[in-house]
């Protein structure tokens, strides 16, 4: 027998009272994922942050494209 079956044996054995027990039944209605999803949205701590990238890159490769440098205001890179 090698570790991983003994390993395996032995936690079967140890739990045997409850590895086959049913599900406990649960009281309360279940929350829908939008619902989950909606408690953690308050946390999105970049908000903004993407469509900032986004401006950066259009401007950037405006300037690229026609040859010449372009200045990007700090203001209106990081106002969100």
């Amino acid at each position: 027998m090698d570790i991983l079956e003994k390993i395996a044996k032995e936690t079967r054995e140890k739990y045997s009272d409850i590895i086959d027990a049913p599900r406990p039944e649960i009281k309360r209605k279940r929350m829908s994922m939008e619902e989950r999803a909606a408690q953690f949205a308050p946390f999105a701590a970049l908000t903004g942050y993407h469509e900032s990238v986004e401006e950066t890159e259009d401007a950037h490769t405006a300037a690229n494209e026609s040859g010449g440098v372009y200045a990007v205001d700090e203001s209106e890179v990081w106002s969100s």
